[in-house]
């Protein structure tokens, strides 16, 4: 087979064949597929789409590139969940050690900041120490023990997603529904899980800025999981706006230890337990053990020994000072008074990429520290010169970020009411 060909005939329409698709998953994975033409490959599907005839020996292809876990000798359902990917998205950090403390393991692979998004990965490596690349039997032995391991992809584990994955960062190839079905499934499959709770982002700060394209990516997960027999549920939820106040590594970091000590903002607090519950249903526990542990200390000392497993300062969980901290704080402040009622919280996830919070290129390193704390929710009223957030920065990209905020946020007279955090509940 020649690549070029295959890429002519998606760049055309053609509905490949499975072992096509497999030829070119494969020949990437081994490094005898170059950038350019996966590249262009991923632009072709980006613009094209897939068949479902297409898009399971897609998704298989990227999940047999590599080692498939085997928990079923450990007791107990397996079950995860995985986020779409949205602003100030920390969900997962609390989430984790909650369901692990009540007793259902949780095999979470997670990824880095992929387009306007922050990753879990690059959150949980402001811990010093912390290493989320550990051997599929470190990351054994921690699901066995602890109930609970968040590490990242490895060379043995889905290396073809690994590999695409940053690809589509930087190709604005991110937002296809097939390549971000096949990519989540192939990752979460690899797992060795028994059911999966999704959370579909939707809004201006989502890649699905719609519900119906939102439902369109559940559903099609959804089907895929079902085919490969696990439990798959999705809830559709809103990112018109941030989650929670801080965008940003080291800052969703210290807002999720802080949520995990009791307090946080409510929204990440109501999302972290709505998410959690359905995890402990899936995993046939009590799903109002989720709010206990939350409120008793045992999913803060969950946490704290995954962290130490994992090579961690456990300090940074009693004093989150210890966390990487910008050199400037600054604020952003409204030019007219009103209420906000709209936010483009894409650009705001942009604007925090120009601080050094994420990655413009796949090489780029990031800078732990930077970021932003929201001083405004969707129907607030603010005045002219209030702090609309306030900028974490080391004087690097702060006037590109300035220029991203400056149209970010729309301030009118007619007070509009903040949109409901979840939207929808979809089971397969």
């Amino acid at each position: 087979m020649r690549a070029v060909e295959l890429i002519a005939r998606k760049r055309d329409g053609a509905v490949l064949r499975p072992d096509e698709i497999r030829f070119l998953v494969d020949a990437y994975t081994q490094g005898t597929l170059p950038d350019y033409q996966m590249s262009a490959f991923l632009m072709a599907v980006f613009f094209r789409g897939m068949t479902p005839a297409e898009l399971a020996p897609l998704t298989s292809a990227m999940l047999h590139s590599g080692d498939v876990l085997d928990f079923s000798d450990l007791p107990g359902r397996k079950v995860d969940k995985h986020s779409t990917g949205g602003v100030g998205d920390k969900i997962s950090l609390p989430l984790a050690p909650i369901v692990a403390a009540c007793g259902v393991r949780v095999p979470m692979i997670s990824g880095r900041g992929l387009g306007h998004t922050g990753g879990t990965l690059d959150k949980l490596e402001c811990i010093p120490g912390f290493s989320t690349q550990l051997s599929p039997s470190k990351f054994r032995e921690l699901v066995a023990t602890l109930g609970c391991g968040l590490i990242g992809q490895t060379a043995e584990i889905a290396p073809a997603d690994k590999r695409l994955y940053a690809l589509r960062d930087v190709t604005a190839t991110v937002e296809s529904i097939p390549l971000i079905a096949s990519s989540i499934m192939s990752k979460k499959l690899a797992e060795g899980i028994d059911a999966l709770v999704l959370d579909v982002k939707v809004g201006s700060g989502a890649f699905m800025r719609d519900a119906e394209t939102a439902r369109l990516l559940a559903q099609t997960m959804a089907g895929i999981g079902a085919e490969m027999g696990k439990d798959v549920v999705a809830y559709l939820t809103d990112m018109n706006q941030p989650l929670g106040i801080a965008v940003g590594n080291a800052l969703e970091l210290r807002e999720a230890i802080d949520v995990l000590r009791g307090g946080g903002p409510a929204d990440i607090r109501e999302l972290t337990l709505i998410l959690a519950r359905e995890m402990l249903r899936l995993g046939q526990a009590d799903p109002a053990e989720a709010e206990r542990a939350l409120d008793d200390g045992r999913a803060l000392q969950r946490f704290r020994e995954i962290v130490e497993a994992q090579g961690g300062d456990v300090r940074v969980i009693d004093d989150p000072d210890l966390l990487p901290r910008a050199r400037h704080v600054e604020p952003f402040v409204s030019t007219r008074s009103g209420f906000l009622q709209a936010m483009d919280t894409r650009a705001i996830g942009v604007a925090s990429i120009h601080l050094g919070a994420g990655r413009h290129t796949k090489e780029d390193s990031i800078n732990p520290a930077v970021g932003f704390m929201m001083g405004v929710r969707l129907g607030d009223w603010v005045n002219d010169g209030d702090p609309l957030l306030f900028v974490h920065h080391d004087g690097v990209g702060l006037e590109a970020a300035r220029a991203e905020l400056s149209s970010a946020f729309t301030i009118g007279d007619v007070r509009v009411a903040p949109p409901p955090l979840i939207i929808e509940r979809l089971e397969a």
